[in-house]
């Protein structure tokens, strides 16, 4: 048997180490995978990589190794190479060996949910079709419930459809797995399990016991439906996996790119999710797209599955023909076009973290605090800025309803409320109140400039404030306030002249900022879903405003800095 664990492991050494072309994501991705092989190791360490563990019958087996062996006795169903077996890329082993491999002590698989992107053409289906052959037969599972799911009966056909063709063409595994194969389903008998193609068009999907769900293209989803149901339906068993194939897409606003952008920020670290396994190829923002080397790059299987002699000339297409520029960078690029792009580079972000700063530090200092109130069921942010030698040091605070807190999507917020850094208010809405006596507290301990507010949401609160004698000054969000603010930051970031305590939800907030150029080189701060918040950051912009304004001959002002009020 090939030593696939030695072949996936030679395969991220070479895409860390810049010998093997790939984007940022796959680098991370292989990063993450050997960080892990060193991060648990020893008998005390939550998993373990490919054991040797022993199955119902007694039989010892080693679960990656397991994996791959069976994909490669299945046969290819479509092209030139139908009938032959498959011969796994080292990618693939990678993925595979990656997802399968970590197991719990108790012999339990840690990745319950798989995000694989990639461009059209890299053999999507065939390798979700065996991995679903597998979780059907050899997974060790009684009573396996493994669906191919999707919005249309048709899309939902295709990964089943791919499953059915090998099983039939494969006697030697229909006689060992006791396999039958019927026109809509495939079926075990002796262990009542059984695969089967699902769609939200004219299935019932509720209440399934899901043991394996594939949901291939996600990015066609116009709804989170068919996503939440296998998601719900995979936590009834114990080594469920919820396995999520695509290309890129072009809605922003889907759950496709929602969980595209989680994964990110679990490949950047500003998120940890140990039970969530997540891979993009595609190109890094700085790839000349119509290059011959950046297809090789996007797509892992260049030269196999993917044909040079057929793709290059759509690309010479897209070169011409603006009406097909978006559709090839989408497909075989695996683009999520945009006119947005990210805001902040995260890694040189969080260089600029911390631990050890407090707001101690600063006592009797001139600051400068920025408010963004929001609406009372959402989070609101108050950010202080300082001078700090040649830097600017930021600290925020964050409050939000507890019983949004409980309620949220994001469940980062219960224990960023138990860290202390996301302030918890009693009931439905944010108290005000609180906000009014922390924003007193600092004006006792700190020199107060200014302190930068949006009206539309902080009428009667900076009225109130006006009346205890602090400095309220209206910024408005617009262009003018927020272009120049963003770059000076970007800037300083990127200089190592900023810093901040290291305060996870303010990462988590810069990491979700998004921004458009217009045609005069303006930018302002967007989230691409409402439930990636950036209320720090708007109210640290604000803050910077008022500071750059005040202080007049910084060291800002020096690198060509400009306010408009």
């Amino acid at each position: 048997m090939p030593k696939y664990t030695e072949i996936a492991r030679r395969y991220a050494q070479s895409v860390v180490a810049g010998e093997i072309a790939a984007c940022q994501w796959v680098k991370k991705a292989c990063t993450r995978q050997l960080a892990d092989l060193e991060r648990f190791k020893g008998r005390g360490a939550a998993y373990r990589f490919n054991p040797l563990l022993t199955d119902g019958q007694g039989r010892k087996y080693r679960p990656a190794d397991n994996l791959c062996a069976f994909v490669e006795l299945l046969p290819h169903i479509k092209g030139p190479l139908a009938g032959t077996p498959i011969g796994l890329e080292p990618w693939q082993v990678f993925v595979l060996t990656t997802i399968f491999g970590w197991v719990d002590r108790a012999g339990r698989r840690r990745f319950r949910r798989a995000y694989i992107e990639v461009p059209r053409g890299n053999a999507k289906s065939t390798l979700s079709s065996a991995v679903g052959l597998y979780m059907l037969t050899a997974d060790g599972e009684g009573g396996a419930e493994c669906y191919s799911l999707a919005t249309t009966r048709d899309q939902a056909r295709i990964v089943f459809g791919d499953a059915q063709a090998m099983a039939r063409k494969s006697p030697g595994f229909r006689t060992r797995y006791d396999v039958t194969v019927g026109a809509h389903n495939i079926h075990v008998l002796s262990s009542a399990s059984k695969f089967e193609a699902l769609s939200a068009e004219g299935s019932t999907l509720d209440g399934l016991n899901i043991h394996f769900g594939c949901i291939d293209e996600l990015h066609a989803h116009k709804t989170r439906t068919v996503y939440d149901v296998v998601e719900t339906g995979t936590g009834k068993r114990d080594n469920s996996l919820l396995w999520v194939i695509t290309t890129a897409g072009s809605d922003r606003a889907g759950i496709c790119f929602e969980i595209r952008s989680f994964i990110t920020k679990v490949l950047d670290r500003v998120m940890e999710d140990d039970s969530q396994f997540g891979i993009i190829y595609g190109l890094d923002d700085t790839d000349d797209w119509g290059a011959e080397e950046s297809l090789v790059k996007a797509n892992p299987n260049w030269g196999i599955s993917v044909r040079p002699e057929v793709i290059l000339p759509l690309q010479a297409k897209a070169l011409q023909l603006p009406s097909a520029t978006n559709n090839f960078r989408t497909k075989h690029c695996n683009d999520w076009v945009s006119v947005d792009t990210a805001w902040m580079d995260i890694r040189a972000w969080d260089r600029c973290a911390d631990a050890a700063l407090t707001l101690d530090t600063f006592e009797g200092k001139p600051c400068w605090i920025g408010i963004d109130l929001a609406s009372k069921v959402d989070i609101a942010s108050m950010a202080v800025l300082f001078e700090h030698g040649e830097k600017v040091a930021v600290f925020v605070r964050h409050f939000l309803p507890e019983d949004t807190v409980f309620s949220a999507a994001n469940s980062q917020y219960q224990g960023w409320m138990n860290a202390g850094r996301l302030l918890a208010t009693p009931g439905n809405v944010t108290d005000f109140g609180l906000i009014e006596s922390e924003l007193l507290d600092w004006t006792s301990r700190f020199e107060v400039k200014a302190v930068a507010f949006d009206p539309f949401q902080a009428t009667q609160f900076s009225t109130r404030m006006l009346a205890e004698g602090l400095p309220m000054i209206e910024v408005r969000p617009t262009v003018l306030n927020f272009s120049e603010p963003m770059k000076l930051l970007e800037a300083q970031v990127l200089q190592g002249k900023f810093t901040f305590d290291g305060d996870p939800v303010l990462t988590w907030m810069v990491s979700n900022v998004v921004c458009h150029r217009d045609a005069k080189d303006n930018i302002y701060p967007r989230k691409e879903r409402p439930e990636n918040k950036i209320d720090g950051v708007v109210a640290m912009l604000m803050a910077l405003n008022r500071l750059v304004l005040d202080t007049g001959d910084s060291g800002f002002i020096e690198q060509g800095f400009v306010v408009i009020d």
